[in-house]
């Protein structure tokens, strides 16, 4: 169910489609409505979900307008977040971890997808709650945009990013 397409330096990934039925006088019209995320693989990403009467143009739709609603996430050392977090939309509840190098991305399907095009190399993450692809993903980006960077927490403090960020030896 996930697709990979590397074109304009954006990586997309198809996370979810949906068959709609409407029953209509003469029997059922099937439409089809596609969620997908897109990211360049170094912190940002844009998420949509769009209708259509055929797979291909929904999908198509749906890439548009994510590469139109591109946010910035910040992350440690390009590769994981700054530290552990959790977010919560609707019934999606999730739980994401900073990890050591090497660990790679120890998550289910639409976290994983989020993770991979946004550029996350090291991360824990778990769904609680509901498995709607939709709702965990908007819980995932909630917790990722709630993340305080050193950088954001030095700006707050009127400190220098070395003063907060402890040294390990």
């Amino acid at each position: 169910m996930e697709k990979f397409e590397k074109n304009n330096e954006y990586l997309e990934k198809l996370v979810h489609i949906n068959r709609i039925t409407k029953v209509v006088k003469g029997g059922r019209r099937f439409g089809f409505s596609a969620l997908v995320v897109v990211g360049n693989q170094n912190g940002k990403i844009g998420v949509a979900h769009a209708k259509a009467k055929q797979v291909p143009d929904a999908i198509k739709k749906a890439n548009e307008l994510a590469r139109r609603k591109l946010i910035h996430i910040p992350l440690r050392e390009g590769r994981t977040i700054h530290h552990d977090i959790y977010g919560k939309d609707g019934a999606g509840r999730i739980k994401l971890r900073a990890a050591p190098k090497g660990t790679g991305i120890i998550a289910g399907g639409p976290v994983r997808a989020v993770c991979e095009v946004l550029g996350i190399k090291d991360i824990v993450a778990k769904s609680l709650g509901t498995a709607n692809p939709h709702n965990v993903i908007r819980a995932c980006l909630k917790a990722l945009l709630k993340q305080n960077s050193p950088k954001n927490i030095s700006i707050l403090r009127n400190k220098k990013i070395s003063e907060i960020i402890e040294k390990r030896g």
